[in-house]
């Protein structure tokens, strides 16, 4: 599973509108945004990786902070090299993979509605919930909202969740399924309407869409032991490791 998550996530960086591949790895950047957790890279699974390709992939971030995101069996030399650049890691994190056979869908607390945002008011008000939930709050962008229309055009799934009387109150998404497999990501609650279960209902509709899709296997990485519960109701379970390391 460690190398299926692997080329997946190769996959999707490639599919930015400005990636760049240097060496044994793919950097995939969006001019659109700043955001470190667009603009970041990932190696090639099975790939030689020097420390002159480290360097290299440095220069062609062109200014922005180095950046990667990986599962760590698909390169196990690679951190050593990082941190010898004077890279510092941030984070490791287990991701958890769902399946048809996992799966458990999940009901809809009373008192709000789940819905696919289709116009651009409602694909920026879920962005904006968005946002302020992952704590960088502000209306969301044209190229925000141009960004999302471009992964739903490939593929990708995105539910909004709003009350009865028309609040925005979460949402959730997925990147560009590959080969059968696509991360979930994004899911988040406007902290007035949270631990009601809005956040399991907006996992399971995200990755029941997937299934019926086609997708054999869901996944996605849990931020706490809060999410790690609600992720596990809905079916997903630990799968391996992935590693986020940068320099600042």
């Amino acid at each position: 599973m460690d190398l299926r998550i692997q080329r997946a996530v190769v996959a999707n960086l490639s599919t930015r509108p400005n990636a760049v591949e240097t060496g044994p790895f793919v950097l995939g950047l969006d001019h659109g945004t700043d955001s470190p957790h667009i603009n970041y890279a990932t190696p090639v699974p099975g790939a030689e990786i020097t420390a002159a390709d480290v360097d290299a992939l440095v220069a062609a971030f062109g200014g922005r902070p180095p950046r990667l995101e990986y599962v760590t069996t698909c390169a196990p030399d690679l951190e050593r090299l990082l941190l010898d650049a004077g890279f510092a890691v941030e984070a490791r994190n287990e991701y958890l993979i769902c399946t048809p056979a996992t799966f458990t869908a999940q009901p809809v607390p009373a008192g709000f509605e789940l819905f696919v945002p289709d116009t651009d008011a409602e694909i920026a008000g879920v962005i904006g919930v968005q946002h302020e939930a992952f704590g960088s709050p502000g209306a969301a962008s044209h190229a925000d909202v141009d960004r999302q229309r471009r992964a739903r055009d490939r593929g990708a799934v995105f539910t909004g969740a709003r009350t009865a009387d028309g609040r925005y109150a979460g949402g959730g998404g997925t990147v560009v399924p590959s080969d059968g497999i696509c991360e979930v990501a994004g899911i988040a609650v406007a902290a007035p309407h949270r631990r009601r279960g809005l956040a399991g209902a907006i996992t399971a509709a995200v990755t029941e869409r997937l299934f019926e899709r086609g997708i054999e296997v869901a996944w996605l990485e849990a931020g706490g032991d809060d999410s790690w519960r609600v992720y596990e109701r809905v079916g997903f379970r630990p799968a391996g490791q992935r590693l986020y390391i940068a320099k600042y």
